[in-house]
Parts: structure tokens; C-alpha cells; sequence
């Protein structure tokens, strides 16, 4: 199994609070720690622990987050060769809150992702050729996200959009999507909706596609998810934890699980299944990266 992850690298500083303050508030109690985070590099780590051969693009800064970043990817076994190190610019940080009930709030300056361009795509393009599935997320610029897209289109190769943070795409980029995995609040703005709309799963889906002919899957959080494939939607039983403690790399981990299983040949149910699972173990994990599941991990649950 090849895959090839397009995405971002940022250091995460998380702050693990009572309660999140109010506007105008200090609040004392917190506790404090910090870690590797990124879509991309999260999910290049999900993937990698699952079993499979990872590239990574990105873009880090010439600091310590970088250095630390590399020396990550080293230890899992990724390909980094294509990683740029931006001398003028910050690694990407995000600063993360998360509270007594495991919900996160999270804020991001991108710093060296933003030097990223289509070009840095153009330089991993054989990495992009020889992979069995290409993973793409948008905490990079979009034209870089759309660039991955269409290069793994035009090499005949099977994409993956998670779309988050989500924005709207541009028409063409639809059709260089073979699977797209937003959860319910991506979808809305995927579409155009008001982030406040009441839209159902199925409504959600129906409007997504309108705009997309290849496999949606609906990530709902506790409820499961929801796939529609080929004239064919079945919803997908959650994966019970017995306990909460942050859902901070659930996504990433549900997103690198799926691309393995796909990758691999699984019946997109079985597939979906899997990455169920993985998201399942990560809620029950603080912080992101000790979160990623191996596959004894997923075996477990799924055996539950």
C-alpha cells in the first residue's frame, strides 16, 4: 500500500481547561502540553502506523518545530524528501483548548504552509504516480490542494479529500475527487449553507451531490457515518469507547485509517468500518499523536 499524503505539519500547544472562558476572561486550571499536529502529518502517521508506505508534502520553518517534525517522520517510517523547510517563515502552530467533556476549540497560524505552491506539487509528482491512493487536505493553500488533485487525476490515481478546514471548492476540483470525507459542519460549507442549518445527514449528502459524482462519506461523529456509493447510501454503525477524553485527532485518524483500507482493496463498508474504529480509539487518547491506532488497536474495537 502507497500512499501519498498532501497536507500541512503544525506544532500543537494544547491547554486542557475546566471549561473554555468566556470573552474578556482568565482562567486559572488549566494544564498544558504540547505536540505534533497537521492534517497531513497526522494522518501520513495514521496511515504509516496502519501499515502503509507514506510520502509527505508539507512545508515547515527552519526551527525547532521543524526539526522536531522531521525527527517524528523519521521514527514512523515516513518519506519526507519532498518536505520544503521554509528559512523566512514559522513552522505552522495551533493552539488547542480542550475541555472537561473532550471537545476541542482550535485556533491556527499557518506560517510556513502558506509558502507552499502548485510547483512544490510539480516536484512530487512521481511520488504522487507511483502511490495507490493520494490523500489531500485544506490547511494548505487551496491551489496547492486542487494542484494535488488534478496531478493524481492525470496519473490515473485514486484520490481522497478530506476537506477541513472546509471552503468551497472551485467546479473543476469536484471532478478530480474519487472520495470525499467531510463530517456534517464541512458539508454545509462545502455546499453553501449556513453553518447554523438544521440539514439532516441524507440532506446534507443530497446536496453534496449535486456537486460530486464519486463516493461521499458523511463522518457524524457518535452517530456513525453515512456513505453514499454508486446509486447505493448506508449508514455505518459509531464504534462505542467507554470514555471520552479528546476527540482532537479522531478526524485524522478516521482520515489515515480509511486511505489504508481503500488503499488495500476493502469494500468501502468494511473500509468505512475500519476507519470507524480507528477514530473510536483515538477519542479515548489525550493528545494526537499517542491517539493514532496500530492495528491491534482497531482489531480490538472492532472485535467489541
Amino acid at each position: 500500500m502507497k500512499i501519498a499524503v498532501i497536507g500541512s505539519y503544525g506544532a500543537g500547544l494544547t491547554m486542557r481547561v475546566p471549561r473554555v472562558p468566556v470573552a474578556g476572561e482568565t482562567l486559572s486550571g488549566g494544564r498544558f502540553a504540547s505536540g505534533h499536529g497537521g492534517k497531513g502529518s497526522n494522518q501520513a502517521v495514521a496511515a504509516a502506523r496502519l501499515g502503509a508506505e507514506v510520502s509527505l508534502l508539507t512545508a515547515v520553518g527552519a526551527d525547532q518545530f521543524g526539526t522536531g517534525a522531521r525527527q517524528l517522520w523519521a521514527e514512523e517510517g515516513i518519506d519526507a524528501t519532498g518536505v520544503r523547510t521554509i528559512g523566512a517563515a514559522a513552522t505552522m502552530v495551533g493552539v488547542i483548548l480542550v475541555d472537561q467533556q473532550g471537545e476541542n476549540r482550535i485556533a491556527i497560524a499557518p506560517g510556513a504552509l502558506d509558502e507552499l505552491t502548485p510547483a512544490d506539487v510539480d516536484g512530487f509528482a512521481d511520488r504522487i504516480a507511483a502511490a495507490d491512493l493520494v490523500v489531500v487536505s485544506l490547511e494548505i493553500p487551496l491551489e496547492v490542494a486542487v494542484a494535488a488533485l488534478r496531478t493524481a487525476h492525470e496519473h490515473g490515481v485514486r484520490t481522497l479529500l478530506n476537506p477541513a478546514p472546509a471552503v468551497r471548492l472551485p467546479d473543476e476540483a469536484w471532478g478530480w475527487i474519487d472520495v470525499v470525507t467531510p463530517n456534517a459542519s464541512e458539508a454545509r460549507v462545502l455546499t453553501g449553507r449556513d453553518p447554523e442549518d438544521p440539514a439532516t445527514g441524507d440532506e446534507l449528502v443530497d446536496l453534496i451531490r449535486t456537486r460530486h459524482a464519486g463516493t461521499i462519506v458523511l463522518t457524524l461523529g457518535a452517530e456513525g457515518a453515512l456513505i453514499d456509493h454508486d446509486g447505493q447510501r448506508v449508514r455505518v454503525d459509531p464504534v462505542r469507547v467507554p470514555r471520552v477524553v479528546d476527540t482532537t485527532g479522531a478526524g485524522d485518524a478516521f482520515t489515515g485509517a480509511l486511505a489504508v483500507a481503500l488503499a488495500r482493496g476493502d469494500a468501502l463498508t468494511d473500509a468505512v468500518r475500519f476507519a470507524a474504529a480507528a477514530g473510536a480509539h483515538a477519542v479515548g487518547v489525550a493528545e494526537v499523536i499517542p491517539a493514532l491506532p496500530y492495528p491491534d488497536d482497531v482489531a480490538a474495537l472492532l472485535r467489541r
